[in-house]
């Protein structure tokens, strides 16, 4: 890797993070990912004269607890409409991200100090803090 040599002590660095453990995966909502059958809605299409398609219907009305429209095809299938903004189906997942500051730089964190956020705005207003303080010395001199 190729990097510029710092002009200042590891001392005088803090270090902003955004990391994702590459082994893991948690539950995610519907709106964290961009499912688009939440941001714009879905049908489910049930064929009732299955056993399957029974049962599937029978969820959606009875234990779904979703708002949806129920319309048949003229083949005689069913057909649930699912509104926009609310969680579909699907098990979705992903990586989660850690928002991470430490002293130093990639030389090493001589203090050992870490604090790892837990809202990626309360990392991003510890940054803005942060780089304001150097400017603010910089005018100083």
């Amino acid at each position: 890797m190729s990097r510029v040599d710092p002009n200042h002590p590891v001392q005088a660095y803090q270090t902003y993070q955004i990391v994702s453990p590459p082994d893991r995966l948690v539950r995610a909502a519907c709106e964290q990912v961009g499912c688009q059958a939440w941001a714009h809605g879905w049908e489910s299409v049930v064929d009732e004269a299955t056993e399957l398609g029974q049962r599937q219907a029978a969820h959606i009305r009875q234990r779904s607890q979703r708002t949806y429209r129920e319309q048949r095809t003229q083949a005689g299938l069913t057909v649930f409409r699912f509104e926009p903004g609310q969680r579909c189906f699907a098990e979705h997942s992903t990586r989660p991200e850690l928002y991470a500051v430490r002293d130093g730089d990639h030389r090493g964190n001589p203090t050992g100090r870490t604090r790892t956020h837990s809202r990626p705005a309360d990392w991003v207003e510890d940054f803005g803090e942060h780089q304001q303080h150097i400017a603010d010395q910089h005018e100083k001199g």
